[in-house]
């Protein structure tokens, strides 16, 4: 997907809002369980009840894997019933060697078609080189996470003052342009994400830990913004565990209503829409 479409596709729906398929199925509701495919069929109907209220959806491939084939066939399943205006992300954290980055990217950009996949770049730029090769696909590299751990290493700094997780921005932001590279900047710190703005000033965030983890939609639309909007907000058990029975996916859809809602009146008063 092109940057323009993504842009256009946030307009349309006023919304910039990404949901997390996380299929856990000890959470999906029970009668589920008697489907072939339990993890497709409950994606499908939250697929079906959120579209016209998001603009990408991401799997979690972790929740996936762990079935085996089975579980890829599910993924495979999900992503093409994807509407096709709408943005994928395999959230896979990936990130090895160049030749074996070759086939990580293979997988999810050809075999699965994904339009993203979440990359770690630890390894450095021969690990994130060959995801970004592909013509209209999407680097997500991880930027600043939202999780307690990240205070172990991402905010160290050096001599100059500059933290880890700025010099990974500032660095890999060399490596790819504003419409092939996005990062993961976590919800939950409001101030570093200003300054992962200012090492990136043109780049989409993906951005987890609104709602569940802790974090507040206005906060970071205030301290993320760029003149793209520039943000996808990832919402996953506060959507799709919205409803525990048959009507699961009604709870979800209104859910995601809720959300774009905010996010609506977020883009109206930063005159993104009018």
């Amino acid at each position: 997907m092109k940057k323009e479409d993504l842009i256009a596709n946030i307009k349309r729906k006023k919304s910039f809002l990404c949901v997390g398929l996380d299929v856990d199925l000890d959470r999906i509701p029970k009668f589920l369980l008697d489907y072939e495919d339990p993890i497709f069929e409950f994606n499908k109907r939250i697929i079906d009840s959120t579209k016209d209220y998001t603009v990408a959806y991401k799997p979690n491939i972790a929740f996936y894997e762990c079935h085996g084939s089975k579980g890829w066939d599910a993924l495979k399943k999900t992503v093409d019933y994807i509407p096709k205006d709408i943005f994928t992300i395999a959230d896979a954290k990936r990130g090895d060697i160049g030749n074996t980055s070759h086939y990580y990217a293979k997988t999810f950009f050809e075999y699965l078609n994904f339009d993203s996949v979440t990359v770690a770049p630890y390894m450095g730029i021969d690990s994130v080189t060959p995801f970004l090769e592909y013509e209209n696909k999407w680097v997500i590299l991880l930027g600043l996470t939202s999780n307690k751990g990240a205070l172990d290493f991402q905010f160290t700094t050096d001599m100059k003052g500059e933290k880890l997780f700025e010099k990974v921005i500032r660095k890999s932001s060399e490596w790819g342009n504003a419409s092939q590279l996005m990062y993961v900047v976590g919800a939950t710190r409001n101030e570093s994400i200003g300054e992962a703005r200012a090492c990136a000033k043109n780049h989409f965030f993906l951005v987890p830990g609104v709602g569940a983890q802790g974090g507040s939609l206005k906060d970071v639309a205030d301290f993320g913004w760029n003149d793209d909007c520039g943000l996808l907000v990832n919402s996953s058990r506060g959507i799709i565990y919205a409803g525990n029975d048959e009507n699961y996916a009604k709870a979800s859809g209104n859910a995601a209503h809720e959300i774009q809602q905010e996010m609506e009146a977020v883009l109206k008063a930063k005159g993104f829409i009018a």
